[in-house]
């Protein structure tokens, strides 16, 4: 009978404490999104199910020499993973929308306005003593806001660590509801007549300039905010091998090999870090909340850079387009046409959106730089 009780102690079941089990319901939630409404499949579905192994009792396998904290040490804590995904974005981007109206590149820019107006938004909140959050956490969450989960994780792993589980998790949910956040905003800031601009149909852009701009962006970027040089420059290497075409096998590995194989070993450890004593803490709902708030002041902000640009442009920019200045990409560009196409049935939007898209990316990555720069010293 002893021995009976003793292997009843040391079941998983015996040892399930109640903020395990809400945690394990979580793990999922996430799953169930990914699998049945398709929201981030990807990365949710790695997420998901590294929050799952880390929450069963009794398994170490997201602490000291389990797997997914070996997973998260070697490729998150330096670093490297976030940078090999940004390799990988950069093999699959096409800068050509952005070169053929580079006055879009202000878009992505104003997009990142939503980052700081939250950082400043942590630090009021703190000091009003509602949440308790220091400049290098309030500027972990604050990157939420430009949309890009693996510059979310980077700086969240630089900064504030032991956030990681929250803002990655608020980070991706926001990708994945960009179809449902972004919509309303946009509408609520534009008139019909706005949304119904025809946009002229972009210049071609040729082979070479596609070849120097990586290289320019990098150079000019890294020498302003060298702490953005790591982003930025796998980003720029991944574009180059793309666009160089005489590594075509190198830039087919990134592409699809290598980025699939780092985001399975990314999500899982970033699922290591939603162990119930990190992640069921009042910060949370803090930094689910102010992620929200970045992500819709970064949307409504590329907005209204749109119509101020119209004020003093003659070529008209439909200010649907500058919702796509966060760096959910393609998704927001995807979403900026179906808006349009919805006023305008002959309003073709996608390529003239991918402008400020990915001058979303670069812009979400200069801040990242800013942020670590400032807030990590």
């Amino acid at each position: 009978m002893e021995q009976l009780l003793e292997l009843w102690r040391g079941t998983g079941i015996y040892q399930l404490e109640l903020d395990q089990l809400v945690m394990l319901g979580i793990g999922l939630l996430l799953l169930y999104l990914a699998i049945a409404k398709g929201f981030e499949p990807l990365l949710l579905v790695p997420i998901g199910f590294g929050g799952i192994l880390s929450n069963i009792p009794g398994v170490d396998i997201a602490v000291g020499d389990g797997v997914l904290h070996q997973f998260y040490m070697m490729g998150i804590e330096t670093g490297v993973f976030p940078l090999l995904i940004f390799m990988g974005v950069g093999a699959l981007t096409d800068f050509g929308p952005l070169l053929a109206n580079p006055k879009t590149l202000f878009l992505g820019a104003a997009a990142q306005f939503g980052i700081f107006a939250t950082l400043l938004g942590a630090l009021a909140l703190t000091s009003l003593g509602i949440f308790d959050f220091n400049i290098a956490e309030a500027s972990a969450i604050g990157i939420i806001g430009g949309a890009d989960g693996p510059t979310a994780i980077y700086v969240a792993g630089k900064l504030a660590p032991h956030l990681l589980g929250a803002i990655a998790v608020a980070a991706y949910s926001y990708m994945a509801l960009v179809p449902l956040i972004q919509p309303p905003i946009m509408r609520l800031l534009t008139t019909k007549k706005e949304r119904q601009i025809e946009m002229t149909q972009l210049r071609a852009v040729s082979r070479r300039e596609k070849i120097f701009f990586p290289l320019t962006l990098l150079l000019l970027v890294a020498l302003m905010v060298p702490s953005a040089a790591p982003l930025l420059g796998m980003f720029c290497f991944g574009n180059l091998m793309r666009e160089c075409g005489v590594v075509d096998r190198l830039s087919d590995t990134t592409q699809n090999a290598l980025i699939n194989i780092v985001t399975i070993l990314l999500g899982l450890a970033v699922g290591s870090k939603l162990q119930a004593n990190q992640f069921l803490v009042m910060e949370t709902l803090g930094i689910l909340s102010l992620g929200m708030v970045a992500f819709c002041i970064g949307t409504a902000a590329g907005v209204l850079m749109a119509k101020l640009m119209n004020l003093v442009s003659k070529q008209k920019i439909n200010p649907l387009i500058g919702a796509a200045g966060v760096s959910a990409v393609p998704m927001a560009a995807r979403v900026a046409s179906r808006v349009g196409l919805e006023e305008n049935p002959h309003n073709f939007l996608l390529m003239h959106a991918m402008g400020p898209n990915v001058a979303g990316v670069i812009g979400s990555a200069v801040a990242a730089g800013v942020l670590i720069r400032f807030a990590g010293s």
